[in-house]
C-alpha cells in the first residue's frame, strides 16, 4: 500500500513498522533505544511520529508502529519537535556529560536543562537494550533492578554475576556507550568481573572470553569456535584463511 511521509509517496508492507519504512526511503527519524536485532522495545520515545488516517491526527512511536492503511506522516511537525524536545531535555537531565545526547541537542538547538539536577550523573537512560541483548543470548546476567530515581541495571546485588560469560554484547549494542568494557593484558573486565581473554594463536588478537567460548559449545552441541592443540582459538579472519590453505591443499 502507498502511504506519505513527509510528502514523499512510499511503498508499505501490511504490518511493516513505520520506522523501517521510513529508513528504507531514506527518511531520518532519530532514535535511541532500536536496533533491528532487538526490535520492540520504544522506550527512549525520540522516534515519535505524527499520523494522519481519515483525517484524524495521532502521535504515534514509529519504531512499534504498523502500516495498516493508508496514511500521512509528519516526522518533523510543529508538536512532533516540541515533544521530542521535551524528551531530549529529559535524557540531557539524566545523563548531562553524555557526548550522544550532546549531540542530539546539538542537533535540535537545545542547551543543557537547569531545572532537573542529578547528584550522581549517569550515561545509562535505562533503555533496556543491553538486558534484552543479554537475555536474548541466554545468560540472563545483569537486568533493571530498583524502582523510581534508583532505577538501574545491574548484576544481582551489583556482585559479579555467576552467569555472566564476558561476551560485551550489551556494551556493544548501548547506544550511549554507559557499560564500560576494559581489555587489557589477555583479560577483560566488566560488570566487576576479570575475564580470561582466549587468543588467537595465529594472529596474536584476542577472540572471545573461555566463559564466552564454553558456552558457546554447549549452546551449539559442539564446538563452533576453531581451537588449536594447544586450547587457544583462532578469530574468524584466521580460521577464513586456515579453511582456504586446506581447501587449496585439498584441490591442489
Amino acid at each position: 500500500m502507498k502511504i506519505v511521509i513527509d510528502g514523499k509517496v512510499c511503498e508499505a508492507e501490511r504490518g511493516e513498522y513505520l520506522l523501517t519504512v521510513a529508513r528504507r526511503e531514506g527518511i531520518h527519524i532519530p532514535t535511541l533505544c532500536h536496533n533491528d536485532a532487538l526490535p520492540g522495545l520504544a522506550s527512549c520515545r525520540l522516534c515519535i511520529v505524527e499520523v494522519v488516517e481519515k483525517g484524524w491526527h495521532k502521535v504515534v512511536t514509529s519504531c512499534v508502529y504498523p502500516v495498516s492503511a493508508e496514511i500521512e506522516v509528519f516526522t518533523a511537525s510543529e508538536k512532533i519537535l516540541r515533544m521530542r524536545k521535551t524528551l531530549i531535555m529529559l535524557l540531557a537531565a539524566r545523563a548531562p556529560e553524555n557526548e550522544t545526547i550532546g549531540k542530539l541537542m546539538q542537533e535540535y538547538g537545545l542547551e543543557k536543562p537547569d531545572r532537573f539536577k542529578k547528584e550522581n550523573s549517569s550515561d545509562c537512560i535505562l533503555c533496556g537494550l543491553c538486558a534484552s541483548a543479554c537475555e536474548k543470548i541466554g545468560a540472563g546476567a545483569i537486568s533493571t533492578v530498583h524502582r523510581g530515581v534508583t532505577k538501574k541495571i545491574a548484576t544481582p546485588f551489583d556482585d559479579p554475576a555467576a552467569d555472566c560469560i564476558g561476551c560485551a554484547a550489551c556494551a556493544s549494542i548501548c547506544p550511549t556507550g554507559a557499560i564500560k568494557v576494559q581489555d587489557k593484558s589477555g583479560t577483560r573486565q566488566i560488570w566487576n568481573k576479570t575475564f580470561e581473554l582466549l587468543i588467537c594463536p595465529d594472529c596474536g588478537k584476542p577472540v572471545v572470553t573461555r566463559e564466552q567460548a564454553e558456552y558457546l559449545r554447549k549452546q551449539m552441541q559442539g564446538n563452533p569456535i576453531e581451537y588449536s592443540g594447544d586450547g587457544t582459538v583462532r578469530c574468524e579472519r584466521c580460521k577464513k584463511a586456515s579453511a582456504a590453505d586446506r581447501f587449496r591443499t585439498a584441490f591442489s
